[in-house]
């Protein structure tokens, strides 16, 4: 019980920073008007921006694919996650397979503190948005059912916002 609630203290305060270092990020809004895009589809790739807009699912969280290193694989937005974190199965799909010796880093998730795999994605396109060199964790399966986007890539972007009812990242 107590080890939940320390990991809830310390979502409450990731959350409020990245409130925070989002509002920072986020540009008047008629700069805002100015660079929207159609929901659900990025810009051309000549354009100076290029967005991207993931509508809230039935469960309400944002879901979306993308493709590490040219493979296909399904995201959920998480801006409480530091990193991209990847299940071991999702991860072997495009060939990385962590030996069990580096699982040396400690992390706590919501189903309790587990040991993952650091490891570095040269490139992460989510939607034409192109980011390279990533920081990202492996976890065993049992311990992380959905890939999570963390703010290894989305700090990366110009910026990413909720608005109505809708995850916008921007690059």
């Amino acid at each position: 019980m107590r080890n939940i609630m320390i990991f809830a203290a310390l979502m409450v305060i990731l959350g409020t920073a990245m409130a925070e270092v989002a509002d920072r990020m986020t540009p008047p809004p008629s700069a805002r008007a100015a660079a929207s895009s159609t929901v659900g589809a990025a810009t051309p790739p000549n354009a100076a921006v290029r967005s991207v807009s993931i509508p809230r699912d039935r469960r309400g969280h944002f879901q979306t694919d993308g493709r590490i290193d040219g493979q296909r694989i399904g995201f959920m937005v998480d801006t409480g996650a530091s990193v991209i974190a990847l299940n071991e199965s999702s991860a072997a799909q495009f060939g990385l397979r962590p030996a069990r010796g580096d699982y040396n880093a400690t992390v706590t998730t919501a189903n309790g503190t587990v040991k993952a795999a650091r490891t570095r994605l040269a490139m992460v396109d989510v939607g034409g948005l192109l980011v390279r060199d990533v920081d990202a964790l492996v976890l065993p399966d049992e311990a992380l059912s959905e890939n999570l986007l963390g703010l290894s890539f989305l700090s990366k972007l110009k910026r990413f916002e909720y608005a109505n009812g809708t995850m916008i990242l921007e690059q």
